[in-house]
């Protein structure tokens, strides 16, 4: 998976799964303390006030308990945040508000931030901290004086301590996070995606293929006699033949496939929107200019060559395990044969021509 997406999804704030659960819990939180506070208002004679915290509480405790079900968060967090910053707001200017009321303004740069990340979460936050801190202060007048300039310095340093603590505790949480993702889901020898992230990229191709209705096809590539290349070399020739093999692969294939490691010196290809032609001859131009590359070791040539087997969607597979199982029969049919060859198709059905430059790697 490109390095931007991930960056990208990782700068939006925590992870899906993250902001259901800080959502829920916000809204129940809310919810059951606007309750209590719907009773003191009612007890306290505010009988309309309590009545529409009453019926706000509703609306909480229901988005709280239908929030799991939704397909897109970042609507209901606006919905949440924007009107509760209203409410706040109207709550510390009304007339014999409790000034602590106040300090409910600091809650919404913590959401905005961890909800929406750090741009999205600066740009929602700053406005609605700086209208009813204005708004506060202008209902409370604060003396010029050294008592009213500390209430004022307090308020005003708080705020700001707040924004920039969340601020940077966004932006290293996320740089944090997008290096995890890259870790989890690149090989580190080859620099390739790993055979899990390949496998979501597959199960996603295949998903999009099933609404699209195009081909794609699976490509399987086995390193031919790679042992032989660590036994004769040693293991740090084989890791640099993986790396080698890596750069080849990410060199010939288009922009829209995708390349991952499957295990050892087992490599994956998916090429999107492309028919089992097709593919063969962008395969077989790999192939040979796999044999035509040796591996430049120190002051040693270590010659390379793959067998490839391919399988179509939808033709040789709807799944992921239909399509790995057909390609992979065929990889070994073609090293059965000699290697260095790509199989498109298997034995009990016309086969493709078998290429092979020199049968003997």
């Amino acid at each position: 998976m490109p390095s931007s997406s991930i960056e990208k999804r990782s700068n939006s704030g925590l992870a899906e799964t993250g902001k259901r659960t800080l959502m829920r819990v916000i809204l129940a939180s809310t919810g059951v303390t606007l309750g209590g506070f719907s009773v003191l208002q009612f007890l306290a004679g505010n009988h309309l006030f309590a009545l529409l915290e009453v019926v706000m509480t509703g609306v909480l405790l229901y988005g709280a308990w239908r929030i799991v079900h939704v397909r897109n968060m970042t609507p209901w967090i606006y919905l949440y945040i924007i009107p509760t910053s209203a409410f706040i707001t109207y709550i510390i200017i009304m007339p014999d508000a409790s000034k602590a009321a106040f300090v409910w303004v600091y809650t919404i740069p913590l959401m905005s931030y961890l909800l929406l990340g750090r741009a999205r979460g600066f740009l929602l936050s700053t406005p609605l901290m700086i209208i009813p801190t204005v708004l506060y202060f202008e209902q409370h007048k604060v003396a010029l004086d050294t008592a009213g300039l500390i209430d004022l310095g307090n308020a005003v340093a708080c705020g700001l301590l707040i924004i920039a603590f969340v601020h940077i505790y966004e932006t290293l949480r996320a740089a944090a996070h997008a290096q995890l993702e890259y870790i989890a889901q690149t090989d580190a020898l080859t620099g390739v995606m790993s055979r899990g992230s390949f496998q979501q990229v597959l199960d996603g191709s295949i998903a999009e293929a099933e609404r699209s209705q195009a081909p794609l096809v699976l490509v399987i590539m086995d390193i031919d006699h790679f042992k032989g290349v660590n036994d004769d070399w040693g293991h740090d020739a084989g890791d640099q033949a993986l790396r080698h093999m890596s750069t080849l692969l990410k060199q010939r294939l288009r922009v829209t496939d995708s390349v991952g490691r499957l295990g050892g010196e087992e490599f994956g290809v998916l090429l999107r929107n492309t028919d089992s032609d097709r593919a063969a001859n962008l395969i077989e131009a790999l192939r040979v200019q796999i044999v035509s590359t040796p591996l430049q070791y120190g002051e040693d040539i270590v010659p390379l060559s793959a067998t490839f087997g391919l399988a179509e969607w939808p033709h040789d597979g709807r799944t992921s395990n239909e399509l790995y199982r057909c390609a992979d029969k065929r990889l070994y049919l073609g090293k059965s044969r000699g290697r260095n060859q790509l199989v498109g198709r298997d034995y009990r059905g016309a086969e493709m021509p078998a290429h092979s430059l020199n049968p003997s790697l």
